[in-house]
């Protein structure tokens, strides 16, 4: 796990280095606290999350089809697609929950934690596309209703809801602090949802015999995943773009940095996301009276951590005797 000493020997000795300005600033130390947030006890519990999910919705997949080209049911080979995109998507996840814990090298100082940020962004775009296949399925269903047999259907499809189901409950536990995770439960949950439909136009048709119910419902169907992905995706592309995660609350953390003891202002303040559970902060805080000490930069570090659950922090302290010119252009 990374430890943010990358500026400790720099500062030692008192030299500016953000903005290629040799100003004289005090020390500025770089502690690297809160090492993964998450114990191995945690990892291998997501690890078997993934495996039991993807297990189970690949046995299902091949299943679906088979029984969805038997019934005739272009629905349930639709829903066994999307089911195999899911699959991918969850794949894709437990990947990058693996390369997560893979240990910084002297190109890849943060590791490869950041690969969870870009699967949670493929999922929401796999999603899309699943949305997409689903939509253009029905729209073609309209003008050429097939007859289907309604039985087999309403029993694949109930099936997918139990296997879809428990697949959404297994995650359901990590969806709160992993956005990866997250990602997962919404595909399971928009799967068993997928596959309620299906059994609601099984039934639909059996009863009245109008093929037209079946693109209908799933239309309905595509349009509630739209509406549940698009946070998802929102959060994904704001996290790749370096956006401050939507769990920490930056002017709190700017409020709260103001109010320490000695810090007569403060400028560069950035908060970012390293990864879907780990964010990071790096900081100039001018302090005229010089260098506090170890122990209060440590205490600032340990408090940003518990308080708003930031942690890598970087804190560069300066004395404020010269102007700086450091705004982003």
């Amino acid at each position: 796990m990374s430890h943010d000493h990358s500026h400790h020997h720099h500062h030692e000795h008192g030299h500016g280095h953000s903005c290629g300005h040799g100003h004289e600033h005090g020390h500025g130390h770089g502690h690297g606290h809160g090492h993964h947030h998450h114990g191995p006890a945690d990892l291998s519990q997501a690890g078997r999350r993934f495996a039991w999910a993807i297990g189970l919705n690949v046995v299902f997949v091949g299943v679906e089809f088979v029984y969805g080209v038997l019934a005739n049911s272009t629905a349930l080979m639709a829903d066994a697609g999307h089911n195999l995109s899911d699959v991918l998507g969850l794949v894709l996840a437990w990947g990058a929950a693996a390369l997560a814990r893979r240990s910084p090298s002297a190109r890849f100082t943060y590791g490869l934690r950041g690969s969870s940020i870009l699967a949670a962004l493929l999922n929401a775009l796999l999603l899309m596309l699943a949305c997409g296949a689903i939509a253009w399925e029905a729209a073609h269903r309209f003008s050429d209703p097939a007859p289907v047999q309604t039985g087999t259907i309403m029993l694949v499809a109930g099936i997918g809801i139990l296997i879809n189901g428990a697949s959404a409950w297994l995650f359901m536990a990590g969806s709160d602090h992993d956005l990866n995770q997250k990602a997962a439960f919404q595909h399971m949950a928009a799967d068993a949802a997928i596959s309620l439909g299906v059994v609601i136009s099984g039934l639909l048709i059996a009863v009245s015999g109008a093929a037209w119910i079946d693109p209908l419902v799933s239309l309905l169907i595509v349009g509630l995943i739209v509406v549940s992905t698009w946070s998802l995706l929102a959060a994904s592309l704001r996290l790749v773009l370096g956006a401050v995660p939507d769990h920490v609350d930056p002017e709190a953390v700017t409020a709260y940095l103001r109010q320490q003891a000695g810090v007569a202002d403060m400028h560069d303040l950035h908060i970012w996301a390293m990864s879907t559970t780990e964010t990071a902060l790096t900081v100039h805080l001018v302090m005229p009276a010089g260098y506090p000490g170890d122990a209060e930069v440590d205490r600032i570090a340990a408090h940003l951590k518990e308080r708003f659950a930031i942690h890598h922090c970087t804190l560069q302290v300066e004395q404020g005797t010269t102007a700086h010119a450091c705004a982003l252009h």
